[in-house]
């Protein structure tokens, strides 16, 4: 676990030099805005299968007709803290329009548990350790680099992907198109 967080660190440290150079520059809707490994955008979001911080386990199925704003996050990432009261905020806002922010953790559960009863984070949290890094490849995240975010609108179909800390002005502007 050790080893994975280390290997994970490096890699982040690495990937965000290559982010933040890339970040000035303003793409159109609805393409990747930062440098991913794999562009799924227009392509139907994998399935997955993940438990819950509270113990039961969801898949995408669980929120069939919404609009989910999937993050995947840890309680180690500086830059996953700081957004996540930013994606509480999101959902109160844009949940009544169909929208759900599904927080997906590469942690471990009680870690997770007392992070989120902290913050009173609204929306679900799922956690895990190497299911977790499949279902983060598996939406287009080879390098690992946290946080991540996906957009799948109602359909099932992947709208936005972004390496790198979201903000709100920028994530709403997207939905707003979106929803």
């Amino acid at each position: 676990m050790q080893r994975l967080a280390i290997i994970l660190v490096a890699v982040v440290a690495l990937t965000a030099g290559v982010y933040l150079s890339s970040r000035q520059q303003a793409l159109e809707f609805p393409v990747s805005l930062a440098p991913l490994s794999s562009n799924l955008v227009g392509s139907q979001r994998p399935d997955f299968r993940l438990g819950s911080s509270t113990g039961e386990f969801v898949t995408p199925h669980d929120f069939s007709g919404k609009t989910l704003l999937i993050n995947f996050w840890a309680t180690w990432c500086e830059p996953c803290r700081r957004e996540m009261p930013m994606l509480t905020e999101l959902q109160a806002e844009y949940g009544p329009a169909g929208l759900q922010v599904v927080g997906i953790a590469l942690d471990d559960v009680q870690s997770v548990r007392e992070f989120v009863q902290k913050l009173g984070i609204n929306y679900p949290i799922l956690v895990g350790e190497t299911d977790v890094i499949e279902t983060n490849r598996n939406y287009g995240n080879a390098t690992g680099m946290l946080p991540y975010s996906v957009l799948v609108d109602s359909e099932g179909i992947i709208r936005w992907q972004y390496a790198g800390e979201i903000e709100h002005v920028e994530i709403s502007g997207i939905l707003s198109k979106i929803l």
